[in-house]
């Protein structure tokens, strides 16, 4: 595979400090570029991230003397790296402005944010489910006048362990509905517990836009590419709840789903053992083997043992059992940091790089 050069722009934050630990010695990408707000500007990374280093790996050496660039400086950025990683932290109309910047300067951008999530020619891609809205980016390079420049975004962390075991279910025996409840580490708020006291002994039963994300998200993930943009399903109906709980890493869900055909236990766990998608098909670097893992014990999947399956970037999955008001309910799992955001994000780039997107 060709090597790219590869920026991080929000580089400082948690998700920029996992973006660069993971790209430490990746086979087809090189870091050469790390930008971040102007306070950063001009510091080496070492300087500018300091004590607020969260990862537990050590900081590594390449990156720790790179010198910070800044990210509104896009020029400079852009010259420097054949595509970015974008996890900053902005208001929602800024990061379009400077998403969309990059990608008119002929610079792709694979961003964690949200704010291009609902832009219909953006893919938002779970790269085992829906790499085919990947076509899109034709279009948005018509409305953007690009010729390599583009948007690809992953989706919402939270629903990232719940939505993969929902999709291997839909095509056979149509899921109707879903309820969901989560229960999200601390770390998705770029937050660690020397950070955020308050959250040792502590539940938070809220998270600011994270329930509408939960329900809303999936149907876009779910929906087709017709006349160059991508029309969001109009099913399953999905109702959420979002809790903060006191975990470093790993997102929880306690999922209630009926359908319209329903399945026996057996075929809904053949399903599960036997799904993968493209990046398992193409076998990609980041990619799990077992996309899917269904633990047999009552007690499983935990959030401290099974978070880092397959270096975080499986979904868990545990508790099949009948409901009295659903046809089933089961729990799942997944790394927030790794699956649900930079590794995801890792992940989709190496989709992206594999299909030609960045050439």
């Amino acid at each position: 595979m060709k090597q790219y050069r590869v920026g991080v722009v929000g580089a400082t934050g948690m998700v920029g400090q996992r973006f660069v630990s993971l790209l430490e010695q990746h086979p087809w990408f090189q870091l050469t570029a790390l930008a971040a707000s102007p306070r950063s500007a001009g510091k080496t990374y070492r300087e500018a991230v300091g004590a607020r280093w969260a990862m537990a790996n050590p900081m590594p050496e390449q990156a720790a003397d790179m010198v910070v660039l800044d990210a509104s400086d896009v020029d400079s950025v852009a010259k420097k790296v054949d595509f970015i990683f974008c996890a900053v932290d902005m208001k929602k109309d800024e990061i379009r402005a400077l998403e969309e910047r990059y990608a008119r300067a002929e610079c792709p951008v694979v961003s964690n944010n949200s704010a291009h999530r609902g832009t219909l020619d953006v893919p938002m891609v779970i790269p085992e489910i829906n790499d085919a809205h990947l076509e899109v980016i034709a279009s948005q390079r018509t409305r953007l006048g690009t010729k390599r420049g583009f948007i690809a975004v992953k989706s919402n962390c939270s629903l990232q362990s719940y939505v993969p075991a929902l999709h291997p279910l839909m095509a056979d025996f149509g899921v109707s509905r879903a309820l969901v409840c989560t229960y999200q580490a601390i770390s998705g708020a770029g937050k660690t517990f020397d950070t955020w006291p308050e959250m040792i002994d502590n539940v938070i039963p809220y998270i600011g836009g994270e329930e509408e994300k939960s329900e809303q998200e999936p149907l876009k993930i779910w929906g087709r590419v017709e006349n160059g943009s991508i029309v969001p399903a109009a099913s399953p109906s999905i109702t959420a709840q979002c809790l903060r709980v006191a975990c470093s890493d790993g997102h929880m869900a306690a999922v209630f789903v009926s359908f319209d055909r329903k399945p026996t236990m057996e075929q809904i766990l053949e399903k599960w053992a036997s799904y993968s998608g493209a990046p398992q098909a193409l076998k990609l670097p980041s990619a799990p083997k077992q996309f899917l893992y269904y633990f047999e014990e009552a007690d499983r999947p935990q959030t401290k043992l099974d978070r880092n399956l397959e270096n975080g970037m499986a979904v868990s999955i545990g508790r099949l059992r009948p409901d009295t008001q659903y046809d089933y309910k089961f729990v799942c799992l997944s790394h927030n940091t790794l699956r649900g955001a930079a590794g995801g994000g890792v992940l989709l780039a190496e989709l992206l790089a594999a299909n030609g997107y960045f050439d």
